[in-house]
This record gives C-alpha cells, sequence and structure tokens, in this order.
C-alpha cells in the first residue's frame, strides 16, 4: 500500500469517527452543525497538509533519483571511454 493511500485513509477514518461523534453528541442542531463545520474544516486542512507533505517527499525522491541516474550514466560512459581507450589506443 502507498503511503498516500494510507494517510488518505487514516484520514478519512478520522474524519468519520470525528463527524458520527458529533453527529450523537446531546447538543442542538445549530451546535452541532457548527461543530461538523469545524471538523470539516480541520480535516480539509489536514488532508491538503498531508498532501502536500506526501507531493514534497515524491518530488525530492524523483530529483535524487533523477540525479543517481544522470551521475551513474556519467560514470558508465567514462568508464567505457575509458575502455575504449585502453584497448584502441596503442
Amino acid at each position: 500500500m502507498s503511503t498516500g493511500k494510507l494517510i488518505t485513509g487514516i484520514l478519512a477514518g478520522a474524519a468519520v469517527g470525528a463527524i458520527l461523534g458529533v453527529l450523537f453528541a446531546p447538543d442542538k442542531g445549530a451546535e452541532t452543525r457548527s461543530k461538523i463545520a469545524k471538523k470539516s474544516s480541520e480535516l480539509t486542512d489536514a488532508i491538503k497538509e498531508g498532501y502536500g507533505k506526501v507531493s514534497e517527499a515524491i518530488t525530492n525522491n524523483y530529483e535524487a533519483m533523477k540525479e543517481n541516474a544522470m551521475d551513474f550514466g556519467k560514470q558508465k560512459a567514462n568508464n567505457v571511454k575509458e575502455d575504449f581507450n585502453k584497448q584502441y589506443a596503442s
């Protein structure tokens, strides 16, 4: 399971639990709606933050992998050049 799906599942479960808790609380309708709106806003913020962190991690990993691939390619090209020179530069 990917990290993004795990975070989404955890946040969705927390949201459902919070909303159900508010719905079953013995408050007036207006208070309940206010609490649901507040919890929804908090959940939205948490999802945005979690998505931002996952997105940043993916971007950082992609950039690191790209750098490593370029370094590997350069090293491989140098090795081929050296082998060629050893074989034909006599």
